[in-house]
């Protein structure tokens, strides 16, 4: 399963140099290709934990793996609640390989990303010091870097990522007067609901287009959307195995029915609000704790929904489960 490299001195962060074994992707991830994928024999505490439930899309994995393999920039494009990050997460988990998530939200600025200079207590002295933000934190070391939201991000922070997507990947630091060199096991990624043409649905407010240019240099676009209805119900029971019982699996294909009825509505027009895989798994949850199916889906998904589409979205489920919502209509 695993082939070992020759050992790397481990640093004071508990960082290893760079891989020191080599991994099947056929066993570890269960993808169709064998590939042979350099990782870390040991963890450390940027390593994400394993999700042993958690089912790998082929053709994602595959970009992924060459994104950690060969320092391939790689961006997960797909709809909301697939679980775009948590795949790269879960990839990186596996490898042992450190992985820092930045949520690329309106607030983020570039001072936030690149550092600035801040009073800090040394020898009992209060001086003035340059604090690096977690960009230049990140290239320096053995760490996979996820920016998500990506087509979210502010014009200026957007521009600073941009040096870093170069070839060669050197950031400079103006105030610094420095130029910094990627570690050369920094891999970089990013995650997004568009395609970086912005959002042409109506489903993702406050995302905007990606100057081409930018695109450009990601080398990988992945697009991770909603799985086939088996895939999806396999998630939905190993996340929540109570379930998984003669009585539990109807229940389980239901929801799942009722979450395509949603996602074909809006590719319809019908209705402006989907249902998610993460929306599915946690109305199964919900549902066991409240002990009823229709009140955990009320209150995990009808109640955020616009009292013109609460008809519909009945409708939809009555379908599925035979059941009138009682006050789903007003």
């Amino acid at each position: 399963m695993a082939q070992k490299m020759k050992n790397k001195k481990e640093n004071e962060e508990g960082f290893i140099a760079s891989p020191d074994i080599l991994v099947s992707s056929k066993q570890i991830f269960g993808i169709s290709d064998d590939l042979q994928v350099p990782a870390f024999s040991h963890s450390n505490d940027y390593v994400p934990e394993i999700d042993p439930t958690y089912r790998f899309n082929n053709e994602v994995t595959r970009a992924i793996l060459a994104g950690f393999t060969y320092n391939r920039k790689v961006l997960v494009q797909g709809f909301h609640g697939t679980g775009k990050s948590t795949h790269i997460e879960q990839v990186a988990a596996r490898l042992n390989w450190a992985c820092v998530r930045v949520n690329l939200d309106s607030h983020v600025t570039r001072t936030d990303l690149i550092g600035k200079d801040a009073i800090v207590l040394i020898d009992g002295k209060q001086i003035t010091a340059f604090q690096e933000g977690i960009l230049p934190w990140s290239i320096q070391r053995p760490v996979a870097l996820v920016l998500d939201e990506y087509d979210a991000a502010r014009p200026d922070v957007m521009f600073v990522i941009q040096r870093v997507l170069e070839a060669q990947g050197k950031l400079t630091l103006l105030d610094q007067k420095r130029v910094i060199t990627p570690h050369p096991y920094f891999r970089i990624f990013a995650t997004t609901n568009t395609v970086g043409l912005g959002d042409t649905s109506g489903l993702y407010h406050g995302t905007q287009p990606i100057n081409q240019g930018q695109m450009d240099r990601w080398n990988i676009i992945a697009t991770l959307n909603y799985l086939p209805d088996a895939e999806e119900i396999a998630i939905i029971l190993a996340k929540c195995p109570d379930y998984n019982t003669t009585k539990g699996k109807p229940i389980v294909k239901a929801m799942v029915a009722m979450a395509n009825l949603t996602r074909e509505g809006f590719r319809n027009g019908d209705i402006s609000v989907v249902m998610s895989p993460r929306t599915v798994i946690t109305w199964a949850e919900n549902a066991q704790i409240f002990e009823n199916v229709d009140t955990a889906f009320k209150m995990t998904f009808l109640n955020k929904c616009d009292e013109t589409e609460k008809p519909i979205i009945a409708e939809y489920y009555q379908r599925c489960f035979a059941v009138e919502l009682l006050g789903a209509v007003a």
